[in-house]
């Protein structure tokens, strides 16, 4: 029997990823010693930023570029196991994952970035053959409809917005969102007045301080708010944000593992709390920050350093642990292709327009920087 320590990371999206990544990749990971094992349902990453002009659009085949086989991008150091995980279990000196399809794999020391749940487009299911399909429907649906309204005004249905008055300007859309401004306040009010003012330049109406709870039109082709405004709608698109992809999470160490809207409790050196041989990172952890891929590069580094030194030096240590203390804010939201407005917290707080939007994010959907960054391969055509 081998005497490598498993390390197991359970989800391949942008933090499972990530993690994979930093580890393979790192000085002190011997592959004699450990053995890296990085379990998700599907054997291409999806690069999310680009899902929703994708969702819009045939113009690009952009299927064909965000999504990106796994390949091997950790250079012999570890495995992709295509899989989904139905339950784990703990005890004093690693664990063990268990596969829907009854397959158990032994952990020394486990990750989890189950990332988020998403509605409508966003929503994909796991095989390729099923999200081609899935695109095309949806840009079928889009293309028939001529009232679509948007559920959701945070970054999502911004963009939504934006490529939808992009590709179809002629169209009647519709943005509603419950806050009083759009995003929500974690952003300053003049970047956020600046967003509403571009989007609504688009020719977007934007409807703030409603909320749409139904995202089923009405047989006369509205939507009602739960103030009793109607929509024209022949299409609502819920643009809403993602809920924490947990429920694996407390059905395996209880519920006392999350917070009450369903985040992953962490310590700051990102092991859970009460449970030092496992780790978490992403969307569905529980930390005062945005939730976006981008906040990869801040996790990542903080999991692997911490990792490799439990593996080290035993699940009990607290020597030689670092702590992860959050990043500055940052975001760039685009507005169609050419488009957009960008935030950057620091000095001042920084508020940049169309041009560096669209030079850093709009035009190509930094869809070639995240594969460089990860070495990801491409799909055969």
């Amino acid at each position: 029997m081998s005497s490598r320590k498993n390390i197991v990371i359970v989800g391949g999206g942008p933090f499972g990823a990530s993690v994979a990544k930093g580890l393979s990749s790192a000085s002190s990971f011997d592959t004699t010693r450990y053995r890296l094992i990085l379990v998700t349902p599907r054997p291409f990453f999806v690069h999310l930023p680009a899902l929703i002009r994708t969702a819009v659009t045939s113009a690009g085949s952009l299927e064909d570029e965000i999504l990106m086989p796994y390949d091997d991008f950790m250079k012999g150091k570890g495995e992709v196991k295509v899989g989904t995980v139905a339950s784990f279990s703990e005890g004093k000196e690693g664990g063990e994952v268990v596969l829907q399809s009854g397959e158990k794999i032994p952990y020394s020391v486990l990750v989890l970035t189950p990332g988020s749940i998403w509605e409508g487009p966003l929503n994909l299911p796991e095989s390729e053959s099923d999200i081609r399909r899935h695109f095309g429907t949806w840009r079928q649906t889009i293309e028939k409809a001529n009232d679509i309204v948007l559920v959701g005004g945070g970054s999502v249905g911004i963009e939504f917005a934006g490529e939808l008055k992009d590709f179809y300007p002629t169209k009647h859309v519709t943005l509603v969102h419950g806050q009083h401004q759009l995003l929500n306040s974690t952003y300053p009010d003049r970047y956020r007045d600046a967003l509403l003012r571009r989007v609504r330049k688009t020719g977007t109406d934007v409807v703030l301080g409603e909320y749409i709870d139904s995202t089923e039109p009405s047989e006369d082709g509205t939507i009602t708010t739960r103030n009793g405004k109607h929509f024209r709608a022949d299409l609502v698109i819920p643009t809403r944000g993602g809920r924490p992809n947990t429920a694996l999470v407390s059905a395996s160490l209880g519920a006392n593992a999350l917070t009450s809207t369903g985040h992953i409790k962490v310590q700051p050196t990102l092991q859970l709390t009460g449970h030092p041989q496992i780790f978490a990172g992403g969307d569905a952890i529980e930390w005062k920050e945005q939730k976006q891929a981008g906040k990869a590069r801040g996790h990542a580094p903080i999991i692997v350093e911490n990792v490799l030194n439990v593996l080290t030096k035993g699940a009990g240590t607290t020597e030689g642990l670092v702590f992860y203390k959050g990043s500055t804010e940052m975001i760039i939201t685009t507005v169609g292709r050419s488009g957009g407005v960008s935030y950057f917290g620091f000095l001042w707080g920084i508020v940049l327009g169309d041009w560096f939007s669209r030079l850093i994010k709009s035009k190509g959907l930094v869809i070639e920087m995240s594969r460089g960054n990860l070495g990801l391969g491409r799909l055969q055509k």
